[in-house]
C-alpha cells in the first residue's frame, strides 16, 4: 500500500511501463524493453524503482472461483461494534470463502466479497460472519455477473492527475 510521502512520482516511461504490463501482464524485462523501445537496464530500473515505491499491488493471478466449486458471488453489507474492528475482521479473515472484504464509510462497517457453491452454503457463511462477536448484523445481496471487471488501463490513459489544491 502507498503511503503518503513516499508516493511514487509517474512519468510518461512510467505510464508507457505500466500500460505495456497491463496488456500483457508476463511479459519480460526483454519483452517490455522490446516494446517500447528502451534498453533492458532502464526497464529493469524503473521497475525497481515502482516496486520500491509501492506501485504494485499484491499479485496473483485471477481465478474463477466457480471451476473450485464456487459459482456465485455475494456482497454482505456488516455491521460491527466499532471497538471490536481489528478482533472482527482477524476473525472473517480465517473465513475461506470470504474473498475480499473493504472498511466502508456510510450505513455499513464493511462490505465482504464472497464466493459460494449456492444459496445454502451463502445462508452458512452468513451465519458464520454473525457468529462472530461484535457483529451486529448482515445485509446481503447476490451479484448477478461482473458487468465492468478490476481494470485500471483507462486511469493510466488518463495521466496522472495533478492533487487538488
Amino acid at each position: 500500500m502507498l503511503r503518503s510521502g513516499s508516493m511514487h512520482h509517474l512519468d510518461r516511461v512510467d505510464l508507457e511501463l505500466l500500460r505495456a504490463l497491463c496488456a500483457d501482464p508476463d511479459s519480460t524485462f526483454v519483452g517490455l524493453a522490446h516494446t517500447l523501445g528502451l534498453s533492458r537496464n532502464t526497464v529493469q530500473a524503473r521497475m525497481s524503482r515502482l516496486e520500491e515505491s509501492q506501485v504494485f499491488l499484491a499479485f496473483d493471478r485471477r481465478i474463477s472461483p466457480a471451476v473450485l466449486g464456487y459459482p456465485l458471488t455475494a456482497f454482505i453489507e456488516v455491521y460491527i461494534v466499532q471497538k471490536r474492528a481489528a478482533e472482527i475482521i482477524a476473525e472473517l479473515s480465517q473465513i475461506p470463502e470470504i474473498v475480499q472484504a473493504h472498511g466502508m464509510s456510510g450505513a455499513a462497517d464493511l462490505l465482504v466479497r464472497v464466493a459460494c457453491a449456492d444459496a445454502e452454503d451463502l445462508f452458512r457463511i452468513d451465519r458464520t460472519i454473525l457468529a462472530c462477536e461484535g457483529v451486529e448484523r448482515t445485509e446481503t445481496s447476490l451479484a448477478m455477473g461482473e458487468l465492468i471487471p478490476y481494470r485500471i488501463v483507462p486511469l493510466l490513459e488518463r495521466g496522472v492527475q495533478p492533487k487538488p489544491s
